[in-house]
């Protein structure tokens, strides 16, 4: 009696669907942002129930518009993490970016985009400055972008009294160019009758190209073997001192992007701002699966840390919660996200 072929190809089939399923499953298991996409659910779906604001287009605009902001820095200092690096000077580096291209701009009588790309130059050094130190020296970056963090602190407010006789800066809404850097900075588009940040398209930019850059290049691969094993790395010919200035680079840019957005956004600067917010930029990376120790954690992942922060942000606002326990939240949900990395990690491994 012969079996018929329609059988036969079903049971080929099941066998054949069935090993990739597994390997679909295994490699998704091993996805650093599991976890954080995880949390991510879990956050939008308490404040969809909690807060019924939360549920229109408009405020989801708003969360992404926070997620922005923040996801910018974070993403540059998720690529710094990875590469076992760290800076503390990213919050006042936005501030004192956008100090320095007002303050230029007022000061000169320079058309606003000639002022922004001085601070530009300002920020790179800033970036290689921390890199040089840390690779030169020896000392941890911990202890370099600490210092970093406090002499730009010092600078921003003792700079902006002496030049402005104020903690703030004036207005320059009305120097050239004003109007063509809002809209690359600050500028808004309406997007299926929701009016949507242009800084939200940056950052799903940014992500993309950090996303092909650490696994599509060789540039990416160096990131990943410096944070693993440095002095392997060099042994097998990895510029790990190149690599790191570049990422430090890298994360001055991006505070200057975030800071020029501040300045056109609002017209005006706070010498003291931006204190305190290096912390979210780190919270943010390593709720999105990026690992202290470095080797580990992607662009993705990063991005979903920086959601979850303005969800949570924002969520509570909608929600009527008292604001003051918004770092609280933001403190449980980084602890959550270390002990469920670290469960995942050895879950994976056990699998291995």
């Amino acid at each position: 009696m012969s079996i018929p072929s329609t059988e036969v190809t079903a049971e080929v089939s099941a066998e054949t669907t069935t090993p990739r399923t597994r390997q679909g499953l295994e490699k998704l298991m091993h996805r650093p942002e599991l976890a954080s996409v995880i949390g991510a659910v879990g956050v939008f779906v308490l404040f969809m129930v909690v807060a019924p604001s939360f549920r229109s287009l408009d405020s989801f605009a708003t969360v992404l518009y926070v997620s922005s902001t923040l996801g910018i820095v974070a993403l540059a200092v998720g690529l710094l993490m990875i590469a076992d690096e760290f800076d503390l000077s990213t919050g006042v580096a936005v501030t004192s970016t956008a100090l320095a291209a007002t303050m230029m701009n007022y000061q000169w009588h320079m058309q606003s985009w000639v002022g922004s790309l001085l601070a530009l130059v300002l920020a790179l050094a800033i970036g290689f400055f921390n890199g040089w130190m840390v690779t030169k020296t020896g000392v941890p970056s911990f202890l370099i972008t600490l210092a970093t963090f406090l002499m730009l602190q010092g600078l921003n407010l003792a700079l902006t009294k002496r030049i402005m006789d104020a903690v703030s800066t004036k207005s320059i809404a009305d120097m050239q160019g004003f109007e063509f850097c809002r809209k690359l900075f600050a500028g808004q588009w309406d997007v299926f009758g929701v009016t949507l940040k242009v800084t939200i398209f940056w950052w799903i930019l940014f992500v993309l190209v950090a996303h092909f850059l650490l696994f599509k290049t060789k540039f990416g691969n160096w990131i990943f073997a410096v944070g693993g094993n440095p002095e392997a790395s060099r042994a097998v010919g990895v510029p790990v001192d190149r690599v790191k200035i570049i990422l430090f680079m890298v994360v001055a840019a991006s505070c200057w992007f975030v800071g020029q957005h501040n300045l056109y956004e609002f017209d005006s600067i706070q010498a003291g701002q931006g204190v305190g917010n290096e912390f979210f930029y780190i919270i943010a990376a390593v709720v999105g699966g990026v690992a202290m120790t470095g080797g580990k954690g992607t662009a993705i992942g990063t991005a979903i840390g920086a959601l979850i922060y303005g969800m949570t942000t924002q969520g509570i606002v909608y929600a009527g919660w008292n604001p003051d326990w918004l770092k609280f939240f933001v403190g449980g949900v980084l602890l959550l996200a270390v002990l469920s990395n670290r469960s995942f990690s050895k879950f994976t491994e056990a699998r291995k």
